[in-house]
């Protein structure tokens, strides 16, 4: 398949262009209404039918061809970041505190390279379902979409989806079947007590003193309660409490974020993270309420359409620049969503490893979508269509 790779990395420029175009104008989740222009002109130019509005600002191209009833959803996401971006790049992004931080304009460009040469070149029997979607960092735009009537409107047989990792040299892929992706849920931790003054801390219920209790107990619910060959992570990334250093507060606010690779466990933090708080509570004679918001669910790839994608990948770039298996990955995905609907996988094309400018991990300041990527990318989604939509 290097006649692939080939073809589309001589005329990939366009497209280079065109992701420092998204890259110099990021939009956050749902605003995204730029991009979203762009994409569906872009579309429409190469013969794509094209469905705009799900999910506020998601848009579909479809393209179908012969007479199999199969049908394929290819995805990308295109929001950006509340970032300030200090990359130092020519296409640096134009809009103060926003950046395109995690590679969303690099995802779009590669499906958007892709979509061209499959109209032009791609030969394949079949319906493609090429899906650009909003706000997949954190305000589930897959939801949203599918709320939108996505699979009644377009549906699939199966879904795929791929995103950029630092740290992996650039063009490199990696799979996972199973579990690939970690849940994550969103905790605030409320204790209140009575406040009072500093000097006589036995007049008070101090809130701050329960709340630090509670934080180093949260530390055992994965170190205690959860299995040691499962994965889970509680993290405690915001403390408030108190504006003086002689003034009991009467409440102090703890935020968490609780990731689980097992359904079971996400349950069983649920549960113990819940009773724990209670307790610790109650032995400081306070009283803590928690407010959990369930975020994205585990993100679990189909074994079949997984080997399937390996299979293309192999072909592609040969053995040495496919890890067949990766380890999970504790980062959140709400592509996890339209998989617990349709079968499919979710793969990650490495960005650049040790020190090359790839591997500065996404959500820094400085990091930048790998170009040589489009090329590569673009032409794993063209291979992938025409082996799954087979003339």
């Amino acid at each position: 398949m290097t006649y692939l790779r080939d073809a589309i990395s001589s005329r990939v420029g366009e497209f280079i262009q065109l992701r420092h175009d998204i890259h110099q104008h990021p939009e956050l989740a749902f605003e995204e209404h730029r991009t979203s222009d762009l994409v569906a002109t872009k579309l429409a130019s190469w013969g794509y039918a094209v469905d705009r509005g799900l999910g506020g600002t998601g848009v579909v191209g479809t393209l179908k061809r012969g007479q199999s009833d199969r049908r394929l959803g290819l995805r990308a996401d295109m929001d950006a970041l509340p970032i300030q971006e200090t990359s130092g790049v020519a296409w640096a992004s134009t809009t103060p505190g926003l950046m395109h931080a995690c590679g969303h304009d690099g995802h779009t460009a590669m499906l958007l390279a892709a979509a061209k040469a499959i109209a032009h070149d791609g030969a394949f029997d079949g319906t493609l379902n090429l899906i650009f979607q909003p706000a997949e960092e954190g305000g589930g735009g897959a939801v949203r979409m599918m709320d939108d009537g996505l699979f009644e409107r377009h549906p699939c047989d199966a879904v795929f989806a791929m995103h950029n990792m630092p740290g992996v040299p650039q063009g490199h892929f990696v799979f996972r079947d199973g579990a690939a992706m970690a849940s994550s849920d969103y905790v605030t931790i409320r204790v209140h007590g009575t406040g009072g003054h500093g000097a006589m801390p036995h007049r008070a219920a101090d809130p701050l003193v329960a709340a630090a209790s509670i934080v180093m107990a949260l530390q055992t619910v994965v170190a205690r309660n959860v299995d040691p060959l499962h994965t889970a992570v509680v993290t405690v990334g915001a403390m408030h409490a108190g504006q003086a250093n002689n003034v009991i507060p009467a409440l102090a606010t703890l935020e968490l974020s609780v990731r689980a690779l097992d359904p079971q466990v996400r349950r069983l933090l649920e549960q113990r993270i819940k009773s724990l708080v209670a307790a610790q509570a109650e032995s400081f004679g306070v009283r803590a309420e928690v407010d959990w918001r369930a975020g994205y669910c585990v993100l679990v790839n189909a074994v079949p359409e997984t080997n399937f994608a390996r299979q293309v990948a192999l072909d592609l770039v040969g053995p040495e620049r496919v890890t067949l298996h990766g380890p999970a990955v504790t980062g959140s995905e709400d592509f996890a969503f339209m998989l617990e609907k349709i079968p499919g996988s979710y793969l990650l094309i490495g960005n650049g490893d040790q020190d090359s400018a790839g591997a500065c991990m996404v959500h820094n300041p400085g990091y930048d979508f790998n170009d040589d990527n489009i090329a590569t990318g673009a032409a794993f989604w063209l291979a992938l269509v025409e082996r799954y939509l087979p003339t």
